[in-house]
């Protein structure tokens, strides 16, 4: 595997997390990212990371072409919505913003152990 050396910007990071319930990294939630068809079950911190970064290594940067997550409302009663943006990526050094749909927030993240602090934070709330 050949490492880059230098941040890349990409557009088309973006992903969608739904999270029905969460308790001490366990969570019961989806993924949906234009990469995937349809949704994948998500239920742990660690997987979702895990898997974020397996759909990053597939962008192959700049790639404008590919479209965005469709914003949805999720119909799953007491749900949690996020999408999450990596702007930059070098290795687990990511850069991005999580933007907190259910409340129309919005954080800057600047690592990945920064954006697992975030889910857990707001979803223990």
């Amino acid at each position: 595997m050949m490492l880059r050396r230098k941040f890349l910007p990409c557009q088309s990071r973006e992903a969608v997390v739904t999270v029905l319930s969460y308790s001490k990294g366990i969570m019961d939630g989806y993924l949906q990212h234009p990469r995937l068809d349809g949704r994948e079950k998500i239920e742990s911190l660690s997987q979702l990371i895990l898997l974020l970064n397996d759909l990053v290594d597939l962008e192959n940067c700049p790639n404008p072409a590919l479209p965005l997550v469709p914003r949805e409302e999720s119909t799953e009663k007491g749900s949690t919505v996020f999408r999450i943006q990596v702007l930059f990526r070098e290795h687990y050094s990511w850069q991005g913003k999580l933007i907190w749909q259910n409340e129309n927030q919005e954080v800057v993240f600047r690592s990945v152990i920064e954006l697992i602090q975030i889910f857990d934070e707001i979803l223990e709330e």
